[in-house]
């Protein structure tokens, strides 16, 4: 018989994309999971297919007090978190020529303050917990700059800068650097995306390899590879690649 106390995670971003993949792939290895999104029927859905694992964290995440009341809920459900997963997001597209510093404020919102309000609610729940592990799903367009993209970066430096904390040493910090996934997010994107991955295919990769707990996740290797280069190219050549990263209808409520 397994004695072993099933591990406490808390997802954000779990009703659809990559996040609810994850989410699926945790609770069928046992584990318990608060779930977190801005939208309460998906998560509720969870709870019923695996009752007594789920924890329903349904709330506006770019709202500080309502991640506050979350961390006390965890609290006075578990008592301590083992690994926390930060995946809520958006991804948005600005064009130069038409500068749109709203989306620039909608992104910062989404991926950087709804982070750190995650991650302050979090660290007094992780300390205590078993091998504590904190884990940001980024981007792997955050290694270098690309035309009219507005993403995951300032995440990644946010991670890495707690990595090098000092007070963070008894933690283990991943991030996690997927190239094109199918999502929501991607569906509405009309240029081409090479070497995407499903949803599914995503989580499972990134749950095995949470097992070693890295310092990065990075994958598929081979489309880094092919990106690298782009921010170097003359701009005659980027010209397709900027015309084709234009997206239509403007930033939408992101999956919080």
């Amino acid at each position: 018989m397994n004695l072993t106390p099933a591990r406490r995670y808390w997802l954000t971003g779990a009703s659809n994309g990559i996040g609810a993949a994850l989410a699926e792939e945790l609770l069928k290895s046992g584990a318990h999971v608060a779930l977190s999104s801005r939208f309460r029927e998906p998560l509720e859905q969870f709870a019923q297919q695996y009752p007594g694992q789920v924890l329903v964290m349904a709330g506006d995440l770019t709202n500080s007090q309502t991640v506050r009341e979350i961390g006390e809920q965890i609290a006075q459900a578990w008592g301590a978190l083992d690994t926390v997963i930060l995946n809520a997001g958006t991804c948005e597209y600005v064009d130069a020529k038409q500068f749109d510093s709203s989306i620039i404020e909608c992104v910062a919102r989404t991926n950087l303050l709804a982070s750190s309000y995650c991650i302050e609610a979090a660290l007094p729940l992780l300390r205590p917990g078993r091998t504590p592990h904190l884990v940001g799903i980024a981007s792997a367009v955050t290694y270098l700059p690309m035309p009219l993209t507005e993403s995951k970066a300032s995440l990644r430096h946010l991670f890495e800068s707690l990595r090098a904390d000092q007070s963070s040493k008894n933690m283990d910090i991943t991030v996690v650097s997927p190239g094109f996934v199918d999502t929501p997010l991607t569906e509405d994107n009309d240029f081409p995306m090479p070497l995407n991955w499903s949803a599914h295919k995503a989580a499972r990769h990134i749950v095995a390899k949470l097992q070693g707990r890295p310092s990065e996740i990075a994958f598929p290797a081979l489309s880094l590879a092919v990106l690298w280069p782009l921010p170097t190219l003359p701009a005659t050549p980027q010209q397709p690649l900027d015309k084709h990263m234009l997206r239509n209808p403007p930033p939408r409520k992101n999956d919080l």
